[in-house]
């Protein structure tokens, strides 16, 4: 694996913890795709720091599983905001 590849999935999982992150917010950060994102926190990393590839991966678990109430959050703010300028 490349120097670089190695040195993003680090930089990737630390942002991730850190600011306890989502695929998406962390794809817009660094500027690449979330299946990148994915693929380096889960595959990649695992051959490079297992620790830090466990951490990262408590915080993911953790947004997936808080998902749809962002969604549903997001639907309610929308109709809301719909209402008020009608």
């Amino acid at each position: 694996m490349k120097d670089y590849i190695e040195e993003r999935a680090v930089g990737i999982a630390r942002y991730i913890i850190e600011n306890n992150s989502t695929v998406r917010q962390t794809a817009k950060q660094f500027g690449i795709s979330k299946s990148t994102v994915h693929k380096d926190v889960t595959e990649r990393l695992e051959q490079i720091n297992p620790g830090l590839a466990k951490e990262a991966r408590k915080v993911l678990d953790i947004n997936k599983s808080e998902r749809h109430i962002r969604g549903g959050m997001a639907t309610k703010e929308k109709y809301q905001h719909r209402m008020q300028q009608a």
